[in-house]
């Protein structure tokens, strides 16, 4: 053992205070460094289990008022890991095999002391091993079960986006009424709808590492969200101080995704104030410099937001802080350890940067940098792009959908005609011509949409084509019919989505 390694903290099982001091000598001997309590009973042997938490602990077999076999006992019920020697005058055989049979490490005689150092040490480091397995065990059982969790997201999303697909087509047909309150009702779903679909996105997000939609983020209406989703959850002890930001900061980013970091962050900081205390958000802007980075960082300099998540807790070690973000690190008995990871990966997807500090009894700041927006975008309001009657041709198996999709671009002055198939697709060319455009759903099944595509060519077909396809199965593009312009537009798709994938190709065809 070096200077700089942690003494071994040693428990002594032992009535004779010669034969202990004869053990702790060998020991020093052979150039272990530790430090050591003697005991004799059961009160003082179950309190320096809790209080001094022994590295390893030395007993003999039989003493008075108390036996080595109840201190093992004892020992595998509070500390099950920590090895175990017995040290013993005489031992039998069948005394011996029983000792080990109990669960002891070891067993060593008081007249063969010269090989207890070596003892003492095989016996911590096969502990250190069992831990190291247990952890590699957990770990990967954790592994396994986020894995399934990845699979488990897939499949519910590709449910989600069909229940939430009607929703998005249909809110805006009833935003676009005269009918105040019906205007009222359609933007409530439609934004119900939207966010529904982030939630989704960044489901997939962590999941799989699915990309999820940026936007442009007033930090005054996240707080506000944030402040209604905590009202339920903050203690009578518990002060929650939100300093709202200026109504005109921006960042670019996603909604959901940040909400959901901050939501996190905000909910670890209750748990850490189990007897009260001040949980404040902040957020200012701020200008971060070179010195700034860290060296495993990339330095982007520049205008930032600063948000920060402060708590009067509990606060933490120097070794939990630097362990935080590790995978499958928690220091709750019912966590997971993925909260924390997940806020990571959200603030680094925002291209920003975060920080921790933390003092043992004064509590935890956790601090994000995100970059300010700097551009405006174009107002969600903005007016939608109109048809001027050009023929579109939309394939979709799902009646509901191809419904939807038809008064969409009907009511937004298109000609649409629809096929639920791609045999009634070729049908209705047959019948009513070539169209201008055609708008085909991905998952065919009675005709794949490849071999559609394939025909329509055939049937003189040169138009743009806009595939709605799931974002969670990436089409092979080289499998696809050569044609001259393709647009794919993940699904579920919104009515605005559409309609400018629609107006675009169309108009990109004039143009040529």
């Amino acid at each position: 053992m070096t200077e700089s390694t942690p003494a071994l903290r040693l428990l002594v099982v032992e009535d004779d205070p010669l034969d202990a001091e004869l053990i702790l000598d060998e020991l020093r001997a052979d150039g272990l460094v530790f430090e050591a309590r003697v005991v004799d009973d059961e009160p003082r042997f179950r309190e320096n289990l809790s209080v001094f938490a022994p590295d390893i602990v030395l007993s003999d077999l039989s003493m008075p008022g108390f036996s080595g076999y109840r201190a093992l006992q004892i020992l595998r019920d509070e500390a099950p890991r920590t090895p175990f020697i017995f040290v013993s005058g005489t031992i039998g055989e069948d005394a011996a095999i029983e000792a080990l049979r109990s669960g002891a490490t070891d067993y060593i005689l008081k007249g063969r002391l010269a090989r207890m150092a070596s003892a003492v040490r095989r016996a911590l480091r096969e502990a250190d091993d069992a831990v190291a397995r247990d952890r590699a065990e957990s770990e990967l059982l954790r592994a396994q079960r986020f894995e399934s969790l990845a699979m488990l997201a897939g499949g519910l999303s590709h449910d989600l986006r069909n229940i939430l697909q009607p929703l998005l087509l249909t809110a805006p047909m009833i935003a676009a009424s005269d009918d105040a309150e019906l205007r009222k009702h359609g933007e409530l779903v439609g934004d119900c709808a939207r966010r529904g679909l982030e939630m989704v996105a960044s489901m997939l997000s962590f999941a799989r590492g699915a990309r999820v939609e940026i936007e442009r983020v007033r930090l005054a209406a996240l707080f506000d969200a944030l402040a209604m989703l905590l009202r339920g959850s903050v203690p009578r002890n518990v002060t929650l101080v939100f300093e709202k930001p200026d109504e005109e900061l921006l960042l670019e980013g996603n909604q959901t995704e940040l909400q959901q970091c901050l939501l996190n962050l905000c909910l670890n900081a209750l748990q850490a104030m189990p007897d009260g205390g001040t949980l404040t958000l902040s957020a200012v802007a701020a200008q971060l410099e070179g010195d700034f980075f860290g060296e495993d960082e990339s330095p982007v300099p520049g205008a930032y937001l600063r948000l920060e998540v402060r708590d009067t807790g509990m606060g933490m070690s120097e070794d939990v802080r630097r362990s935080l973000f590790r995978p499958f690190f928690t220091t709750k008995s019912d966590g997971t350890g993925l909260g924390l990871l997940s806020c990571k990966r959200i603030v680094t997807n925002h291209r920003g940067y975060l920080r921790v500090a933390s003092e043992v009894g004064t509590g935890t700041t956790f601090t994000l940098y995100l970059p300010l927006a700097t551009v405006e975008g174009a107002p969600e309001n903005a007016a939608l792009p109109r048809g001027r009657g050009e023929r579109i041709l939309v394939v979709a198996e799902k009646a509901g959908k191809l419904t939807m999709l038809f008064d969409c671009l009907d009511l937004n002055g298109y000609s649409a005609t629809t096929a639920q198939s791609g045999t009634e697709a070729l049908q209705k060319i047959d019948a009513t011509g070539i169209p201008q455009l055609l708008v085909m759903d991905a998952d065919l099944n009675q005709m794949t949409g490849v071999r559609t595509m394939a025909a329509l060519l055939e049937r003189g077909f040169s138009g743009p084509m806009i595939l709605l396809v799931r974002p969670d199965r990436p089409v092979d593009r080289d499998g696809l019919p050569p044609v001259e312009r393709i647009r794919f537009v993940d699904k579920p798709v919104s009515v605005p989505a559409l309609l400018r994938a629609v107006r675009e190709e169309l108009d990109a065809v004039a143009g040529d």
